[in-house]
């Protein structure tokens, strides 16, 4: 057995890591200890850049006073109160403000918000919802969930079996019944693309074949990123998402849309509902709901889906479901701070505003040794390397290795780079991100 590891005052060796291979990072640890604006700070006081907003969520960028006072003011006036069967002002207060600037806007009825404590609690809450929606109306033959070759939706047992990560779903066994869409990267057709790619709505015609396979009245949902972020920045081609809902309403199936990653502001638009014009029965969310504060989602319910449960004796529950920390008053508070600063700032708009300048600027890496795809949307980009014989993901790794030496945090997944920062980036970090990412890739070459 080997030796406890240690750094500096404490050991590593008691903290079983998510996502990450162990054994090779507690070898050669990277800790970071203090955070600001867009800007994390090692735990040897070194400055790095944050191109990824965390994981995705810190949208309004690191330490926002804003949103510890109001977290401080609500643990000291009342920590934690019970959602089941009971209630506290404040979770009604945030749903009102969501519902407020839910997807879509008023007309397309997502107004009714369930909490819940993550993205992946948020998959699978949609995933129940929709199943019991089936049912309310009288189609309970439908349980079959589809999702899509090369979707991320978490990691509940829901969100395994609809997601399509080979190596989320190797070990674990899946909820019976479930399909998969073809994924829509065609990287022959559509390489070096700004915005939607052009080639590629035909394959939301696979959701026919399903149908044909498996008929319409066994199928309760399909679920979907509209873009898709940890598999490596999959955009969806012009008039797939259009043409998925026209297949959906056509055999009575719910079309859910996974914005954990592209909800509050990542597309230059508050949702990528907004942005698309297409829109679904349930969204889920979490990430930049809280802009990472406190762990924290919520799905945004149709009205459709809503009514059809709300049917039968008024003290029956309606929907057998939801979590201890459902509406957590904390995650509450950190979530109408951190509205409160995408308005003031106007943060859920402000990628459409820079978008030209980082397209331009991330594509400047076409040409760079072994980048063989670039793809942008919004404030994302995806810079696909080829991978080493028999290495795959080493040459992504060493340059995520790299760049963090060098003052920058970038996202990897396989040999595909993901970046996506804070929407409060300034020109010159865009630079910085360029010149970093660029002088690592020809030094992984």
């Amino acid at each position: 057995m080997n030796a406890p590891q240690r750094h500096n005052s404490f050991r590593l060796d008691s903290y079983w890591m998510p996502f990450t291979a162990n054994r090779q990072f507690k070898a050669s640890p990277r800790l970071l200890a203090r955070a600001e604006g867009m800007y994390y700070t090692s735990d040897d006081n070194r400055q790095i850049l944050d191109g990824t907003a965390g994981l995705w969520c810190v949208n309004a960028g690191h330490g926002r006073r804003e949103i510890a006072e109001a977290v401080g003011r609500q643990l000291s006036t009342m920590d934690y109160a019970p959602s089941f069967q009971m209630g506290h002002p404040i979770a009604f207060e945030f749903a009102e403000r969501l519902a407020a600037i839910a997807p879509g806007g008023p007309s397309a009825d997502l107004d009714h918000v369930f909490f819940t404590g993550s993205g992946s609690e948020s998959v699978d809450t949609a995933l129940k919802m929709a199943i019991a929606y089936q049912r309310a109306i009288g189609q309970g033959t439908r349980t079959r969930l589809i999702g899509r070759e090369r979707g991320y939706h978490g990691v509940g047992f829901g969100g395994v079996t609809v997601g399509g990560i080979l190596n989320n779903r190797r070990v674990f066994p899946q909820l019976p019944g479930a399909d998969h869409l073809r994924h829509t990267h065609d990287p022959v057709r559509n390489a070096f693309v700004k915005g939607q790619p052009e080639h590629g709505a035909e394959l939301a015609d696979d959701l026919e074949r399903l149908v044909a396979l498996h008929g319409a009245e066994t199928i309760a949902a399909v679920i979907v990123e509209p873009v898709a972020g940890s598999t490596g920045v999959l955009i969806p081609p012009k008039g797939y998402l259009e043409r998925l809902r026209a297949i959906c309403d056509r055999h009575g199936i719910l079309l859910i849309f996974d914005e954990v990653i592209t909800g509050f502001g990542r597309l230059g638009a508050p949702f990528a509902v907004d942005y698309f014009g297409v829109v679904p029965d349930l969204v889920t969310t979490a990430k930049g709901l809280t802009n990472g504060a406190i762990p924290m989602g919520a799905v945004f319910a149709s009205r459709k889906v809503h009514d059809a449960l709300m049917q039968g004796p008024e003290s029956q529950i309606e929907l057998f479901h939801g979590y201890t920390y459902s509406g957590h008053p904390a995650a509450c508070a950190a979530g109408l701070a951190t509205l409160s600063i995408y308005r003031q700032e106007g943060l859920l708009t402000r990628a459409a505003e820079i978008e030209s300048y980082w397209h331009e600027a991330i594509h400047t890496l076409k040409g760079l040794p072994n980048v063989i795809d670039i793809r942008t949307i919004g404030l994302i980009a995806g810079i696909e390397l080829e991978s080493r014989a028999g290495a795959p993901g080493s040459r992504a790794y060493d340059a995520f290795v790299d760049c963090f030496e060098k003052g920058l945090l970038i996202r990897v997944t396989g040999d595909i780079i993901a970046l996506s920062p804070p929407l409060i980036i300034e020109k010159p970090q865009i630079d910085a991100i360029i010149e970093t990412l660029s002088d690592a890739l020809k030094r992984v070459a």
